[in-house]
């Protein structure tokens, strides 16, 4: 049923309120609302907010995003994790119908008497609304003369203190409120300067701290889930346990880096400015079906198998491959990486191989084909005969409490973030189960779902719990798919799914990449990088690692997923053939401008060239009640050449008020990437060469005068 005043189409709202909207501590979104009524008087709004344990809040004013759109907003901040509330208020403004009134009438010496009691009398009515317990000791406020910006600061009046505190300050805005009144009822003075009383901006401030409203309307309360930071904001690295310290000789014969040579890479991830380290599964590999290098199905005696192919006589999901290690071993590697600053993501893949434990001890948990065979993984054409996916319909309790076993036998091993392989291939239902029942008892334990599928299963499983999702930005590259795919995901769905932008993944390796040489690896490090609050790399995208296994497909040749693959880093880094400065300066500018660290703040700008993109990120400075405008801030600015083969020339055309400047501001902009500095105004000509800097990654700061 429609309120009195009406209240439609509130955001951040998911599926009509089903599920909360995410948020993570500190960021700043928009809470909107569209909100109208009948006739020509004017409308207001507010957000009151409601804490985890039950406090509420005072209430937030809204304002009308854009002149005769009806829409409402205002940006909120979270300041601490939980489950928050939020509900729309609207209500009747009488004194701003009053006031659009007088603004024609007073000035024409139309019904001047009348217009200034009339007003006077709406003045003393929002004075007397302030509730008498603002006010020490409940005593009514009376008051004579001007407002306190026109009486050199500070409120005039009787009954007020000067002392501050809360209730000082409801009591002097009550006196300051009367004072309005009493200017308007003074006849000795000029019509004008009566009606200028009113339109002072400490007059509107006055009313935005304590509006006056009638016909109060509100909507229902709404669901908000705040997160901790790192749900948003963070620098991914995933590499291969196994491959680090590897030994591969020339007659063939491999054998397994562990934990302890694994852990001597974790300094220079560190160094590289990455907040998480994403580990492949790590648990005893089938030698039933055991894929061989390039996904053959005759392997090698020291070939090692997918890890995605879990368990064996060794154990299943719970359990360590014996060549990383032992669980004692793998406790201190993730005590290393914590004192590097580093958290350990794991993977958690949801399917066995035919050796797996469960397959002997629960065969209910798997289908059964016609021949009697338990059927194996299959994409057509793509077959994974080392892999037996679960069915959850047939005990789907048993399934479940062995899953919940396992994810909290490693959340007891340190491990608070896991990568969910294969999401979409499990029943929506039972991840919305699992994930409430683990963020009831440990908050902080983050899901990222790996689901390179159809956009509705891709949403529902981010809306039914899931932390952050991988997107469609592998195969984003063209400007239109860039700036189009980005703003959707900075925007559309960004109260419910975050995104994590990985570069490349051990199963993909685009095109793009395989035939844009070392600038298309640079374009897209810097456009995940920067247009995402959360991006990730596969190890070996800092070694340009671009050759696929056949022409037409993003399978890497000889791939990780099948054998050790141990790389020479400092080799690489002394000959000049590493991406990792570029990374490394990256993720170092990224932790040093919070404004990076947002997602909804993306803006695209407009540039002539069809291989050039343009876009900003902004956290506006603090608000300055005089202008009543927020300060500049932290910019940043990226142009990025998107054709990683040809120098390309443009014009960039600003939208400046989405900066935070007038439209004819003239201002400075630093190359993070040249260390040089330019004269920027509304638009302004680049020149790319790829092969020299593909982008301009810029600060913005007011010109010198």
């Amino acid at each position: 049923m429609i309120g009195r005043i009406p209240i439609t189409d509130i955001s951040p709202v998911v599926d009509c309120g089903q599920w909360p909207a995410k948020a993570v501590a500190g960021e700043t979104f928009q809470v909107s609302a569209t909100v109208f009524r009948e006739g020509h008087d004017a409308v207001a709004a507010g957000v009151v907010l409601t804490t985890p344990d039950g406090q509420r809040g005072r209430l937030k004013p809204m304002r009308e995003l854009a002149p005769g759109t009806d829409r409402w907003g205002v940006d909120v901040s979270l300041p601490a994790e939980g489950d928050w509330l939020f509900r729309v208020e609207a209500w009747s403004d009488p004194i701003s119908t009053w006031l659009h009134d007088a603004e024609i009438k007073i000035p024409r010496g139309m019904d001047v008497d009348l217009m200034c009691e009339e007003g006077a009398r709406l003045f003393e009515r929002a004075a007397k609304a302030v509730r008498a317990a603002d006010c020490p000791n409940g005593t009514p406020a009376t008051a004579s003369g001007t407002p306190a910006a026109a009486n050199g600061g500070k409120a005039a009046g009787n009954g007020t203190r000067k002392q501050g505190g809360n209730g000082d300050s409801a009591c002097g805005h009550r006196a300051a409120l009367l004072s309005v009144a009493a200017r308007l009822r003074d006849e000795e003075l000029d019509p004008r300067a009566r009606l200028s009383i009113a339109q002072l901006p400490e007059t509107a401030a006055l009313l935005e701290a304590h509006p006056f409203r009638e016909l109060v309307t509100r909507s229902k309360s709404h669901k908000i889930r705040v997160d901790r930071r790192r749900a948003l904001y963070g620098s991914w690295y995933e590499f291969f346990p196994r491959s680090e310290g590897a030994v591969v000789n020339e007659h063939g014969i491999s054998k397994s880096g562990n934990f302890q040579t694994a852990a001597k890479r974790l300094p220079a991830i560190a160094k590289m400015g990455f907040d998480v380290v994403y580990l492949p599964p790590i648990h005893p590999i089938g030698t039933t079906f055991r894929k061989g290098r390039n996904n053959t199905l005759s392997p090698e005696p020291d070939e090692p198998g997918s890890p995605w192919a879990i368990g064996s006589e060794d154990g299943g999901h719970d359990a360590v491959h014996p060549d990383l290690g032992t669980i004692e071993d793998f406790d201190e590697f993730v005590g290393r990486a914590k004192e590097l600053g580093l958290e350990i993501a794991l993977d958690f893949a949801l399917q066995c191989s035919p050796d797996h434990p469960w397959v002997k001890e629960h065969p209910e948990w798997f289908t059964i084909r016609a021949d009697g065979s338990i059927a194996y993984a299959e994409n057509p054409p793509k077959k994974y005969q080392d892999i037996y996916p679960i069915n959850f319909d047939k005990d789907p309790e048993g399934v479940y409490n062995e899953v919940k076993r396992v994810l909290r036998h490693w959340m007891d091993h340190g491990v608070r973030i896991f990568r969910v392989d294969n999401p979409h291939t499990k029943p929506v239902a039972f991840w919305e189960r699992l994930l409430a029942d683990i963020h009831r008892t440990d908050p902080d334990v983050l899901f990222l779902s790996e689901a390179f599928t159809r956009p509705a299963m891709m949403r529902a499983l981010a809306k039914t719990g899931f932390h952050q999702s991988y997107t469609y930005y592998t195969w984003k590259n063209s400007k239109y798919d860039v700036e189009t795919y980005l703003t959707e995901l900075a925007h559309e769905t960004s109260c419910y799914l975050r995104p994590n932008l990985f570069v490349n993944t051990p199963d993909i390796l685009h095109e793009y990449l395989q035939h844009g040489g070392v600038p298309a690896f640079k374009i897209r490090a810097v456009l995940a990088a920067l247009a995402s609050p959360t991006w990730g790399v596969y190890s070996g995208y800092e070694l340009f690692e671009n050759v696929p296994v056949r022409p037409g497909s993003e399978e890497y040749l000889d791939s990780e997923k099948y054998q050790y693959k141990p790389r020479d880093w400092a080799a690489a880094e002394r000959e000049g053939r590493s991406l990792a400065p570029l990374i490394t300066q990256l993720n170092l500018f990224r932790r040093a401008h919070p404004a990076l660290q947002e997602l909804r703040n993306l803006r695209f700008h407009r540039v002539d060239q069809a291989d050039i993109v343009c876009f900003s990120k902004r956290l506006p400075g603090a608000y300055d009640t005089a202008t009543r405008r927020h300060g500049l801030g932290d910019v940043v600015l990226a142009v990025v050449n998107l054709d990683p083969h040809h120098t390309h020339e443009a014009t960039v055309d600003l939208d400046l008020p989405a900066l935070g400047l007038d439209w004819n501001a003239e201002f400075v902009v630093d190359d993070e990437l040249s260390g040089e500095s330019y004269r920027w105004g509304q638009r302004n000509y680049v020149r790319l060469d790829p092969h020299i800097q593909p982008a301009h990654i810029l600060t913005v700061r007011a010109a010198p005068r």
